[in-house]
This record gives C-alpha cells, sequence and structure tokens, in this order.
C-alpha cells in the first residue's frame, strides 16, 4: 500500500492508503475528495484537477501535452498542476501530497 495525504479545499487533510496501480482519482475520491472525474479518466475533461506539492511534482512523469491541454481549463491551475486521472500511484510515489482546489466540486454528491 502507498500513502497518500490530500489537502481538501477546506478541512483537515485526509490521509488514505492505496493499491499500487490504481489513479490518484479513484484514490481521491473513496477518501471523499471532490474530484468528480467527469470523463472518467479519458482526459476529455478538467475536474480531476490537483495541485501537488512541491516536493514531489518532480518525482512525477512528465504531463503530456494533451494533460497540459486539459489543464488550460482547470479552475485555479499552479505550476505543479496535475489531472489526478493521469498519476498512477506507485511505490515511488509513498507519501505524495497534493491539493484538492478551492473551485473543485463534485457534482455527483449534489
Amino acid at each position: 500500500m502507498v500513502r497518500v495525504r490530500f489537502f481538501p479545499a477546506e478541512g483537515k487533510p485526509i490521509d488514505c492508503e492505496v493499491e499500487e496501480g490504481a489513479s490518484l482519482l479513484s484514490a481521491g475520491q473513496a477518501a471523499g475528495m471532490a474530484l468528480e472525474g467527469t470523463c472518467e479518466g479519458q482526459m476529455a475533461c478538467s475536474t480531476c484537477h490537483v495541485v501537488v506539492d512541491e516536493e514531489w511534482f518532480d518525482r512525477l512523469p512528465e504531463a503530456s501535452e494533451d494533460e497540459e491541454d486539459m489543464l488550460d481549463l482547470a479552475f485555479a491551475v499552479e505550476r505543479t498542476s496535475r489531472l489526478s486521472c493521469q498519476i498512477e500511484v506507485t511505490a515511488e510515489l509513498d507519501g505524495l501530497t497534493v491539493k484538492v482546489p478551492r473551485d473543485s466540486h463534485d457534482m455527483s454528491r449534489m
């Protein structure tokens, strides 16, 4: 299991354990984060946008051009923004820390 810490827009950090090979999107959803993932990981939306902690950002594989294009549509993008559906949780990411932007909403929970 890989440890991941999510910082929701409001409230306390949520620590969770994730199976290797899972997407960061599915891990965030399981932890109750407001990550809608409307396109179900097909990289056709930006509703799973997260901001990766500076310490971890360079440890991730580079974002594809398609991911960068989708991030252009996301709210509150920062230099370390990524789409959580494109991040596979691996043992090398044990301790990964990400923030869920304030403008994130999961319409399926309303």
